[in-house]
């Protein structure tokens, strides 16, 4: 007898998420057997820029995510820096670096303790007031001392977090949407006060990576063994690469590329298509690599179920994210798998945050840290790098010094997007089949799948729907 239920929206993620599940008993285990992640709110970004000043994209994109604002300033910018032709000096590339890297860092802290613990831990006598209720309380959830000593930690990383975005400020001018993006570089003009400011507070978060974070994820690890296998997903992985490590960014701290069917390859953008099938978008702009793409929503679509369009390389379902490019860059291949997400997550926190340290060495106090450059009358450019989530693009063109054309894939199109032409689910949607669910009425098997993806719809923009509950559907 199955089961539809329909999630949404989803808690503790950033964006209008909803999933839909179909829980049905397979030999005789209560199990996940067909997902749909629905992504339900159109933005329209791409439309928005179209027929601005290139360089107000810069900008305007960090808008579109409030957690993760840096990375698309960054792939902005080194989009408009092909268009024009111009490359950031060093202490601009390390400006950036640092101030992506603070927000890596905040963005690390705040999944683990903030949009994943509450599915852990049982706060039942700790602290039974918001955010920790109203909540699921499942018996596999830690209790007593554990509990307690998460629970402080979650407290202290709220701290945490909050000096991390004080850092990046400290270059940044101010976290989130960072103002000192521009095409050639970066505004600031760093002062050695700065560099001991910045190191100072650095220097505490690296303390509570490896003391705090790291330990917290292997304690929850080894009380939930059984999902260093549960969630695993399509098996591929695509990273683009970030953290330039040299002014021609042909040297990154971690590389681009992808794991593909069991071997490692090489990324060549022209081979990424977008399909719509089950999206709400006109059939014409499926099939379409981004630097040709389009978006024409289409809000009636019979058969569509999500504002989210389906990204493939080569036809192929990737995972991106922390766990993606920790796997391409060879720093962690233990598994694949909801834990796996976590300790690459946090692993990756402390290896950019050891990089930092370096990256303050490296700069030249009052050098220069941009390189102007008129505005063309055409061109064209692709940005890649990655955000916290996962692999970022933006695609534009640029006709009489207006954008005419600009597309953005975020990393949660790659992970959250729905089936495509050929009917493959997207990459949640397959980590998701296979979950066991003990009580359909407390899933929090599935939000623990979900959550360990960390993803973001539309982080600067929220709203709430007064008396909306999950769905539940007997026999559907």
């Amino acid at each position: 007898m199955a089961t539809v239920m329909k999630l949404g929206p989803v808690t503790r993620v950033e964006g209008h998420l909803e999933v839909e599940l179909t829980i049905d008993t397979v030999n005789g285990v209560q199990q996940v057997v067909d997902a749909k992640s629905v992504g339900a709110m159109f933005r329209g970004f791409e439309k928005i820029l179209v027929g601005r000043d290139p360089r107000d994209a810069t900008h305007l994109t960090q808008r579109i995510c409030g957690v993760c604002p840096v990375s698309h300033g960054m792939a902005s910018s080194l989009a408009l820096e092909q268009a024009f032709g111009v490359t950031a000096p060093t202490n601009g590339r390390l400006i950036r670096n640092l101030v992506l890297g603070a927000n890596y860092i905040q963005s690390h802290i705040l999944h683990f303790y903030h949009l994943n613990a509450a599915d852990y831990i049982n706060t039942t006598g700790i602290l039974d007031m918001s955010p920790w209720t109203p909540r699921y309380t499942t018996p596999d959830m830690v209790t007593g001392a554990t509990a307690s000593a998460l629970v402080t930690n979650y407290v202290a990383a709220l701290a945490m977090r909050r000096r991390a975005h004080q850092m990046g400020a400290i270059m940044g001018g101010k976290l989130p949407h960072t103002p000192v993006f521009v095409v050639g570089g970066a505004t600031d003009k760093v002062t050695a006060d700065q560099i001991t400011q910045f190191r100072t507070i650095l220097t505490d978060l690296r303390t509570f990576i490896n003391n705090t974070y790291i330990k917290d994820v292997q304690t929850v690890a080894s009380a939930f063994a059984q999902y260093d296998t549960i969630g695993k997903g399509p098996g591929n992985f695509l990273s683009y690469g970030v953290f330039d490590q040299d002014n021609a960014g042909t040297t990154k701290l971690l590389k681009r590329g992808r794991y593909t069917g069991g071997s490692f390859q090489t990324v060549d953008v022209a081979q990424i298509k977008e399909y719509v099938k089950y999206s709400w978008y006109a059939a014409t702009d499926g099939n379409k690599n981004p630097a040709t793409g389009t978006t024409a929503a289409s809000a009636s679509k019979t058969g569509a179920y999500s504002w989210i369009k389906a990204p493939r390389y080569i036809d192929a379902v990737h995972e991106a994210g922390p766990l993606a490019r920790m796997y391409v860059n060879g720093d962690y291949r233990a598994g694949i798998g909801v834990n796996h997400r976590l300790m690459a997550r946090a692993l990756e926190a402390k290896k950019v945050a050891d990089a930092m340290d370096g990256w303050l060495n490296q700069l030249v106090v009052g050098q220069a840290s941009y390189t102007y450059k008129a505005v063309p009358a055409t061109g064209s450019g692709i940005g890649l790098t990655e955000a916290p989530r996962g692999a970022l693009g933006h695609w534009m063109g640029i006709g009489s010094s207006r954008i005419n054309r600009y597309q953005i894939i975020t990393p949660t199109a790659w992970n959250a997007s729905p089936r495509d032409d050929a009917g493959r689910l997207g990459a949640i949607e397959q980590a998701l089949v296979g979950t066991p669910v003990k009580d359909i009425n407390q899933p929090v098997e599935v939000l623990r799948v979900i959550h360990s993806f960390d993803p973001c719809l539309s982080c600067s923009v929220h709203m709430a729907r007064p008396g909306e509950k999950a769905e539940l559907i007997i026999n559907a």
